[in-house]
């Protein structure tokens, strides 16, 4: 009793959800489940990332806030909590960003990847409320993934779980041909420009979504083996474009050996506004 006690304390106070990308700072408070005092602003990468965040925090702070949760664009170590693998902002490596939030404001504070908050976000507050296991797909410049297993999240031992974008495929990797690079580099497009071409009914916009969902549908394939989990869910720039290659990506996923395990499974875009900020505020629930 006193453990659900203190999960429903910290659900129904208010968290400071914070997510930290590579060109563009976010942040809101969670209060019930409801965000509100969103604020964004770009991201200097080449500046005082630390002094960034803190301007935005300012703005929204306030004396009923009891916790702060931040996502990250990075890998963070479990057991150190120690920053590594930001590439878009180097500045941020090896450094307990945690730490230096938590004496500045003097609450708790959690970090994850960022992938692994839009997981979170995903399971407390939108399509996978229904499921134990969930993973998010977040597919923009690259290929993120956040696991939710049993309603664990997995990190792995030095946080890198779930880097499936890294595995070779074909001539390169999963994620060339699992993200906006897929657009650019195999056909020359801009993804937004893409969308709007498919929007217009244009038939080589269309064949070009066509060939992305096959490789997100083999993407999806490979994960199954691993993880054999019940829904996925994408998010990131290119889930408004989901009608456009979710037939093709399901013709791949129905090749999947063993037919049970995808009887059942749900793969869906994400529904959430800013369910990267409600991610991070759920690491204090998590």
């Amino acid at each position: 009793m006193q453990m659900l006690l203190l999960s429903y304390q910290i659900y129904t106070n208010m968290v400071i959800g914070i997510d930290l990308g590579g060109t563009n700072l976010r942040a809101g408070i969670v209060s019930d489940g409801v965000l509100s005092s969103v604020i964004s602003q770009p991201l200097y990468a080449q500046e005082n990332v630390p002094g960034q965040i803190y301007s935005v925090i300012d703005k929204i702070i306030n004396d009923d806030v009891t916790a702060i949760g931040i996502g990250v664009p990075g890998l963070v170590d479990p057991s150190t909590k120690v920053l590594y693998d930001v590439v878009n902002i180097p500045s941020l490596n090896e450094i307990d960003l945690r730490e230096v939030l938590a004496q500045r404001y003097q609450l708790p504070v959690k970090m994850e990847n960022d992938a692994n908050c839009f997981a979170l976000g995903e399971f407390y507050f939108g399509s996978g409320r229904a499921h134990e296991s969930v993973v998010g797909l977040t597919i923009g410049t690259g290929l993120g993934t956040g696991i939710i297993l049993n309603s664990q999240l997995v990190t792995g031992k030095y946080g890198g779980a779930g880097e499936f974008g890294m595995i070779k495929y074909l001539d390169k990797n999963i994620e060339y041909y699992v993200s906006g690079r897929f657009f650019e580099q195999v056909h020359h497009v801009k993804g937004d420009i893409l969308y709007n071409n498919a929007l217009a009914n244009d038939a080589a916009a269309i064949e070009i979504y066509n060939d992305f969902g096959r490789h997100l549908g083999e993407a999806i394939k490979l994960i199954l083996y691993a993880l054999d989990t019940e829904c996925f869910i994408i998010g990131g720039a290119v889930k408004a474009a989901f009608p456009f290659y979710s037939e093709s990506m399901w013709r791949t996923v129905n090749t999947f050996a063993y037919k049970r395990a995808i009887s059942t499974l749900k793969i869906e875009a994400s529904s959430l506004v800013n369910g990267n900020i409600l991610g991070a505020a759920a690491l204090h629930l998590h």
